[in-house]
C-alpha cells in the first residue's frame, strides 16, 4: 500500500468534501444525485455525534478517495456497543490500491480503542469481490440469524 495515502476520521470541517463523495456512494447504488440534502444528512449526523466516518484522502492532492460510515448500535443481551459498518465506498479512480482496506483498518482500531463489542455489517449478495475483502478481514458470514427490514415509509429504500 502506497504512502500516498491516509486514513482519518473526519470532521465538520471535511463536510463539504465528505458531502461530495457521499453523494457519489448513492449514486452507485441507483439513487439520484443530491448533494444539498447529503450535505444535510451528514450535518445531522456530525452535529448530533451520531456517526463515526472515516475518510482516506490522497496526500498528493488532499483529495477524498473512499470514505466508511459507523453507527454505534447496542446489545442488550451482552450489554455491550458495536459498531454498524453501514457504508464503505472508494471512488472509482481509487480502486484496486488499498484505500477499501485502510478504511477497514481505521474502522477495526476505532471499535477496538472504544471496547466495542464488534464491527457488523452487510453487502449484496451478488458483491462477491466486497465479501472476499471481508472474510480476509475475519469477518464471518451471519449463518445463526436472519436479518429482516420492515419499511415504514412506504418505499424499499434502506
Amino acid at each position: 500500500m502506497s504512502a500516498q495515502f491516509e486514513a482519518v476520521q473526519a470532521t465538520i470541517q471535511d463536510l463539504e468534501a465528505v458531502a461530495e463523495i457521499f453523494d457519489q456512494y448513492r449514486i452507485f447504488y441507483g439513487q439520484q444525485s443530491d448533494v444539498e440534502q447529503a450535505r444535510s444528512f451528514l450535518f445531522d449526523r456530525f452535529e448530533h455525534r451520531e456517526s463515526i466516518i472515516f475518510i482516506v484522502r490522497d496526500k498528493g492532492t488532499a483529495a477524498i478517495a473512499g470514505f466508511t460510515q459507523l453507527y454505534p448500535v447496542f446489545s442488550s443481551i451482552s450489554m455491550e456497543r458495536s459498531l454498524l459498518l453501514n457504508d464503505l465506498y472508494v471512488s472509482e479512480a481509487y480502486r484496486r490500491q488499498g484505500i477499501a482496506q485502510l478504511l477497514l483498518d481505521a474502522a477495526k482500531q476505532y471499535a477496538q480503542s472504544i471496547k466495542a463489542k464488534g464491527l457488523e455489517l452487510s453487502t449484496a449478495i451478488d458483491n462477491k469481490q466486497a465479501q472476499r475483502l471481508y472474510e480476509r478481514n475475519g469477518y464471518g458470514r451471519d449463518e445463526e440469524y436472519y436479518h429482516y427490514y420492515l419499511s415504514v415509509k412506504g418505499n424499499d429504500a434502506v
